[in-house]
């Protein structure tokens, strides 16, 4: 009997940190399909300002190009000074760009207004993951996926809200969504204030941070790997948000609308990835999950030129589930590579997340218009192989969370 307050307050502890992750998670949701919209209103802006493939591009690497800039200063910023306050500030830019989209009359507003949005991203995303971890209860894997599968499932609803929302009734009707951006900052403003009580309890404890057992340089190989992981992944999924939607038109002759709701099965099968990589990888280890999801989507990224428009659908769902599986195992690799700074970490993989796909963004754009669309998805179906190098990181298995 004496154990059942201890029981009790642990039920309520784990309670609470479930429903942070959830919270964080929706949020990501909440920012991801703000953001999506850029990229699924893209034939509709393109159509409309007369934009070539590179100025598409440009919106994208403005976007991106940002985020990827600040988020590694501001994770290693509050790594030092944590600013548990600073996540509604940045769903807060995130809707200021969306209301300059909706009532931007020139490509340059369209520019400043992706800008915005990429501040957003870069002041949510190291913070937000910061959360999730530290919610995690050692599940570390688990609580990545989750934080990371809000975004997902945000970003493949953006090309259905466009859809159906945005292309109907024109560029204003993107200022409607600025209802969710306000839900999405009191929930921040909830998340903000138990990471702050979070860390008033944490300075009273003795820290306990576990050190990397593997030498130095081994650790700046290993991170670089990663880097180039993401890389190659990013490049990848960059040709898909991008330029997807141009390619199933160019090619099989679909509409608009179809072409969005097919890049929705990419993008919602990539939630179902994200999901499902983070608890197998606290289960057989990051590096396994990483093998399996970059190098074994080769095949189906190979075959996706020559396919069919049915096979295309089935191909595209089958390389989003696969190869989204190895982002939340990058993160939490990097992680436990550089121990005490989390911010800083997670600021580097999701902002050269979005810096790789800012740079091909432009770079396939150019591509696009010298040598047609199709020619980008021959390109990009042979980055995969950068999968191999998976065999020379480290294994740092934990024993399975119960």
């Amino acid at each position: 009997m004496t154990d059942t307050p201890a029981a009790t307050a642990r039920s309520q502890a784990e309670t609470t940190a479930f429903l942070v992750i959830a919270a964080v998670s929706l949020c990501h949701l909440i920012n991801d399909v703000m953001q999506s919209l850029l990229a699924a209103i893209y034939p509709m802006l393109k159509r409309d300002y007369g934009l070539d493939f590179w100025q598409v591009g440009l919106l994208t690497m403005t976007f991106q190009g940002t985020a990827s800039l600040l988020q590694p200063m501001i994770g290693l910023y509050t790594d030092k000074k944590p600013m548990p306050y600073s996540l509604p500030v940045g769903m807060g830019s995130t809707f200021l760009g969306l209301m300059v989209l909706a009532f931007a009359s020139d490509y340059l507003l369209l520019v400043c207004g992706a800008a915005l949005i990429g501040i957003g991203s870069a002041v949510f995303h190291p913070e937000a993951s910061r959360v999730a971890r530290l919610a995690s209860g050692g599940r570390y894997g688990l609580a990545q996926s989750l934080f990371q599968v809000g975004g997902n499932f945000g970003s493949s609803l953006g090309p259905l809200l466009a859809a159906f929302i945005v292309v109907p009734r024109g560029q204003a009707s993107v200022a409607w969504f600025s209802v969710i951006a306000f839900v999405g900052m009191a929930i921040l403003w909830q998340v903000g204030g138990w990471y702050a009580r979070y860390q008033a309890r944490a300075k009273q404890r003795p820290k306990t941070t576990r050190p990397v057992t593997i030498a130095r340089h081994k650790v700046v190989l290993a991170l670089a790997i990663l880097a180039i992981l993401t890389f190659s992944k990013n490049v990848y999924t960059a040709s898909i948000s991008s330029f997807y939607t141009f390619y199933v038109i160019d090619r099989f002759g679909v509409s608009v609308q179809m072409s969005q709701v097919m890049l929705f099965v990419y993008l919602g099968s990539a939630a179902l990835g994200t999901i499902i990589g983070g608890p197998i990888g606290d289960r057989i280890g990051a590096k396994a999950v990483i093998w399996i999801s970059i190098l074994g989507v080769l095949p189906f990224t190979l075959a996706l030129p020559y396919a069919s428009l049915e096979w295309t659908i089935v191909l595209s769902a089958i390389i989003g589930l696969v190869l989204a599986s190895a982002f939340p195992a990058i993160v939490v690799l990097a992680q436990e590579l550089v121990p005490g700074r989390v911010g800083m970490v997670a600021g580097i993989f999701f902002g050269l997340a979005f810096g790789t796909a800012a740079v091909a963004a432009a770079l396939l754009g150019i591509v696009a218009d010298a040598k047609g669309i199709g020619f980008v998805y021959w390109l990009c179906s042979f980055m995969p192989m950068l999968g191999l190098l998976t065999v020379f990181l480290p294994n740092l298995r934990r024993a399975p969370v119960a």
